[in-house]
């Protein structure tokens, strides 16, 4: 017999269905259901079933006897027990009971990795509802509030079918069950991501955007924003694939079967970190076992598969710092360079906010320790991470796996996957001796088969002889023979890759290095390519594998050479320099080298890419200890790194960089006070940019004077000295006069005013904003024209002039946008906002509040963070969130403390006080007014003698200065 509840309540005999009775009866029955295999005693079933009369005690009994007439056919009974009445029954009986055990066995066939089980078990629990629970009873009359639904189940056991029909490629199978779950709750995002992840998987984008559209409104109607995983899902379908850095699979990958199962049962589990460490020696395979199991795990993740290349034993080439990583790491993940930030820290944030709410696997390959590949874990249980070393990792971060050297066998099936299966068959023998011979070693075997498919005249025993004659040095044996097959011009061509003084190189750097024209190296490098001692990671750029290069730098390189691809770099730099950023020229250093290999560019976004492309082979340069000019490379390349705001990412690079003149230490020091400025490092900012004066000074050189000059005045500026910082301007724009720097002088201009507006000169301010907007636009400096209009419309707002104020910040937004400079934008979006404050106009504010911190979201910069709190915190005091004005008050007061900087602190210091007051903590405000107060006047700010005014207005705690305060004034 079974009985059914997860629908209207029915019973059914074979094929036949059982008569139930009335309403009460099925009440009776459905109390003793929801107890079944346990007793019920009279009193409880009528406290249940007639709560407000309990003189119906009586006709239990008769309901009873009524259903055992009814179950007299069937294996089913009801038993009378000194405690009451137990129907007996089998669990599996029961449509409810047997929902709950198939999806546990569900759940231990998916522990067991068998996902197809799963999904049968649960298309048979789901296919058990018919509707709504007991849909028929009045829930009321059987329980009430202590009747818990399965509905909440049902729904998880739903998603969790289609998720794993997903999984196993059945996407419209998923497709169609979500298709009928979505609209009986529109507003389940669950449902909606699954939804669209198979439509998407089916090739149904526009499908796919319509769920989208459908659940934000539905989401908007309940209160709610789309969260992570539907927006990327929305991306996905709107601009196509998700991102995949992985290589090819490795051709002819053989064996390793029990290492993939571990990866694939560590992919599959669950916890709040999923990852998997292959360590082993060099030549093991651990690369190409890493991206065979991530190409085999991309139905499980589908948005998207990474791989970065740490370095952490690549000869030649210092480890990848956890910045770059993430930088990289990032790049691959849609994060334009602007938006990327420059702390560790905030890139480790913004890297895990874009892996939220997808299914990622991360492949980190060549990790030289845990604490290079910590940051770099996915946080989110959905994601994967495959890290290779050849150390082994610590026991918390991951599952492990230790490769050794290939089973004999599958190393032979690898040789003969590899080479012309005419001319090993019947050798079983002398391949398994070869193989034997190559340490079972992937590499070595895979070099060893390219060496007998290249000469076809050789047999197997030539080849077996050769590497015998080696001797001991089994881990290389195959590449030495291949290397002592090579004439001596490709030998001189793979000893100088062994020095490569970065990850890889592209076709006209290799000829550069080699000394030939590109023809000739093109030829060079397809034969080493040939014989699997070269690999082409992408067209015309190549790497060597580690342990091969280990091999190739056994002797040192002719100098010349690593000269000759260090003056490519630096000329080619110079030239790309030059033309993505003109307006850089008269402070960029001289390059006194010559290169006939280097490259000229024609188009600006053309140099852009060539700097982006090598970057990491331009730092690995600078660092390089034949590096004879690391300093230019180093001054050449910062405009790339200060244009992405990655001033931590350039300092850590060359903080080893010496330059032996004062040529090249003025402009290092200059572009290192730059930096520690930006970064909030203001005292260490003006002592670098104080050692850089005197050495410009020395050379007579007035661009260079200037541009230091500039670098002094910020770093005052933020430390509260607005005189020396006014002095300092004033003299940087003398000297762009002179040497008729019209962008220097636009530049000098404007920050002097901005200086004025800060002590109230408006008009005087105004004047030279407007001077600044005209040269710029004369000269078409865009980026500088945005920072000019955003300052001259802030000095309109001063002085009311609100609707010729709003104009000049959208005009400024509208060129950051154009540029993709999201710093100006973002100050440019909250000055309309602080526009639309003044105009009374809060609910304008807000929005352009969010548009402003949306924009400033990916960047590091302490004055825009700053600014942005104390914009934000006005408008919440106008619109009296005095408790949400007063938490972005102080926030402001924790970074200027961090900072040093004086004009946020007394921004902050004042708000705080006048937040306070308005709170009534009075005694709590007073020593913020103090603070206030002084800082104004250590500014020599007219503000100082307002807060006094206004402080000598004030009846309460707030007018009573502190007793420090006292003495310092007494």
């Amino acid at each position: 017999m079974e009985f059914r509840m997860l629908g209207p309540l029915e019973s059914w005999h074979g094929n036949t269905s059982v008569a139930l009775g009335d309403q009460q009866q099925r009440f009776v029955l459905v109390v003793l259901l929801l107890h079944a295999n346990k007793p019920v005693s009279p009193e409880r079933l009528t406290e249940t079933v007639w709560p407000d009369n309990p003189d119906r005690r009586n006709l239990v009994r008769g309901y009873i006897n009524k259903l055992r007439k009814a179950f007299e056919p069937t294996d089913v009974e009801i038993e009378t027990t000194p405690t009451g009445y137990v129907l007996r029954v089998d669990e599996n009986q029961i449509d409810t009971l047997r929902f709950d055990r198939l999806r546990e066995q569900a759940a231990i066939a998916l522990q067991d990795n068998d996902q197809r089980k799963a999904v049968e078990l649960l298309r048979e629990a789901v296919a058990l509802w018919r509707g709504r629970f007991l849909d028929d009873i009045d829930i009321d009359r059987v329980g009430g509030a202590a009747v818990i639904s399965p509905a909440e189940s049902y729904g998880d056991a739903l998603g969790d079918l289609a998720e794993l029909e997903l999984l196993i490629g059945d996407h419209r199978s998923a497709r169609d069950r979500m298709r009928r779950a979505l609209p009986t709750d529109p507003a389940n995002q669950r449902y909606a991501e699954l939804l669209m992840r198979a439509l998407i998987a089916g090739g149904d984008g526009v499908g796919a955007i319509r769920v989208y559209k459908s659940a934000r409104t539905a989401l908007a109607d309940a209160g709610y924003e789309p969260g992570s995983a539907l927006r990327k899902l929305a991306a996905r379908a709107e601009h196509g694939e998700p991102v995949s850095s992985l290589p090819s699979r490795p051709g002819g990958f053989t064996g390793r079967s029990a290492e993939l199962e571990a990866i694939e049962v560590a992919a599959a589990g669950t916890g709040e970190r999923r990852a998997v460490w292959i360590s082993g020696a060099p030549g093991v395979g651990k690369t190409g076992l890493a991206v065979e199991a991530a190409h085999r795990l991309r139905h499980r993740f589908p948005d998207g598969q990474l791989l970065v290349r740490l370095n952490g034993f690549t000869p030649g080439v210092a480890p990848m710092s956890v910045s770059d990583a993430l930088t990289q790491l990032l790049t691959e993940l849609g994060v334009s360079s602007e938006l990327i930030p420059d702390t560790v820290s905030r890139k480790a944030t913004l890297y895990q906010t874009h892996l939220y709410g997808t299914k990622t696997v991360v492949v980190l390959d060549n990790a030289l320790s845990p604490d290079q590949i910590r940051p770099l874990l996915p946080e989110t249980p959905d994601c994967f991470a495959i890290v290779t070393s050849r150390k082994m990792g610590d026991p918390d971060i991951s599952e492990h796996v230790r490769l050794a050297p290939m089973p004999p066998q599958d190393a032979s099936n690898l040789f003969r996957a590899l080479t012309d299966p005419f001319r090993v068959r019947g050798r079983a023998a002398d391949v398994a001796g070869l193989v034997k011979r190559c340490g079972y070693l992937p590499v070595e075997i895979t070099v060893a088969a390219a060496l007998l498919r290249r000469h076809d005249r050789w047999s197997l025993d030539h080849l077996l002889g050769l590497l015998d004659e080696q001797g001991p040095l089994r881990e290389v044996a195959a590449v030495q023979v291949s290397y002592l097959q090579l004439n001596d011009q490709l030998q001189q061509v793979f000893r100088l890759f062994g020095h490569l003084p970065g990850p890889d190189v592209d076709l006209v750097g290799a000829a550069a290095l080699v000394g030939r024209d590109v023809a000739d190296t093109r030829k060079l490098l397809d034969d080493l390519h040939e014989v699997c001692l070269l690999e082409e990671i992408a067209p015309d750029r190549y790497q060597m594998l580690d342990s091969v290069k280990e091999f190739a730098a056994g002797e040192p390189p002719p100098a010349d050479a690593l000269e000759r691809l260090l003056d490519f770099y630096l000329v080619t730099l110079a030239n790309a320099v030059s033309l993505a950023y003109p307006f850089d020229r008269t402070v960029q250093p001289s390059v006194d080298r010559t290169s006939p290999f280097s490259l000229r560019f024609t188009r600006e976004d053309e140099a852009l890419a060539w700097i982006t492309a090598e970057r990491d082979n331009l730092m690995a340069a600078i660092q390089h200890p034949a590096a004879g000019h690391a300093w230019q490379l180093a001054a050449l390349i910062w405009r790339h790194f200060n244009t992405a705001n990655r001033f931590a990412d350039w300092v850590e690079a060359v903080a080893s960089v010496r330059a032996d003149d004062d040529y090249g230490q003025a402009h290092v020091l200059l572009r290192l006070s730059f930096a520690s400025n930006r970064l909030g490092r203001h005292t260490e900012a003006l002592d670098l940019a104080g050692q850089a004066l005197p050495r410009w000074s020395r050379l007579g050189d007035l661009a260079g004077e200037a541009a230091t000059l500039c670098a002094l005045a910020l770093a005052a500026m933020a430390l509260g000295t607005h005189d020396e910082a006014m002095r300092h301007f004033e003299a940087a724009l003398a000297k762009y006069e002179l040497c008729g720097d019209l962008r220097g002088q636009a530049h000098a201009l404007s920050m002097l005013g901005y200086l004025n507006e800060q002590h109230r000169e408006y008009e005087v301010a105004l004047r030279q904003q407007t001077d600044a907007v005209r040269l710029l636009r004369e000269i078409g400096h865009l980026q500088g024209l945005a920072h000019a209009l955003n300052n001259r419309g802030a000095i309109r707002q001063h002085l009311g002039m609100l609707d010729e104020a709003i104009p000049d910040h959208f005009e400024a937004h509208e060129i950051a946008v154009q540029l993709g400079d999201d710093c100006v934008a973002a100050y440019a979006l909250t000055n309309i906002a602080d526009a639309h404050r003044l105009a009374g106009r809060l609910g304008e504010a807000l929005h352009h509040h969010e548009l402003a911190s949306e924009a400033a979201a990916g960047v590091a910069d302490t004055d825009l963070r700053a600014r942005l709190l104390r914009d934000r915190a006005l408008t919440a005091g106008d619109g009296g969130d005095l408790a949400t004005a007063l938490r972005l008050y102080l926030t402001l007061l924790d970074i200027a403390t961090g900072t040093g900087n004086r004009t946020h602190q007394a921004h902050g210091e004042l708000g705080v006080a006048r937040t306070m007051h308005a709170l009534g903590r009075h005694s709590a405000a007073a020593p913020h007014w103090d603070a206030a107060e002084a800082v104004y006047a250590e500014l020599d700010q007219p503000e100082a003698e307002e807060v006094r005014a206004e402080r000598a207005e004030l009846t309460c705690a707030c007018g009573q200065r502190s007793v420090r305060s006292r003495f310092r004034s007494g």
